[in-house]
């Protein structure tokens, strides 16, 4: 296991330099999410492969925004849909109908961004 790079709790540091700790734990979070989520993974992947397309359609930039933005969502969603699954997994392993409630309703939140996604390549590519 990686050591968690931190700075003393009542120091305050640079501003520099607390921005370097911030990316630093950003990236090991992505490091995480696709060591250990699947979806996070073949969400990935779409996007790789949305990326070459959008640049390839003849659309303007602010369409090309929107396609790859709408997907960059899905990710955001995604990682936090995953936060609250570690979470709720880090509190108990037995079934609760709260945990079940949460772990749920981050799914749907996954879901909905899918669905937003997926409409604005279908309006961007039909109009």
């Amino acid at each position: 296991m990686q050591k968690k790079a931190t700075y003393p709790k009542n120091s305050h540091p640079h501003p520099l330099r607390r921005l370097l700790f911030a990316i630093g734990f950003s990236l090991q979070g992505l490091r995480w999410a696709w060591k250990y989520e699947q979806a996070i993974r073949q969400e990935m992947i779409v996007l790789i492969l949305a990326v070459p397309v959008a640049f390839w359609l003849d659309v303007s930039a602010l369409e090309r925004l929107l396609l790859l933005g709408s997907w960059g969502l899905v990710i955001i969603v995604e990682l936090l849909n995953s936060a609250i699954e570690a979470t709720v997994d880090r509190i108990g392993i037995e079934h609760h109908k709260l945990s079940g409630r949460a772990k749920d309703i981050g799914s749907a939140a996954v879901f909905c961004a899918i669905l937003l996604s997926v409409a604005t390549w279908c309006v961007i590519l039909t109009f």
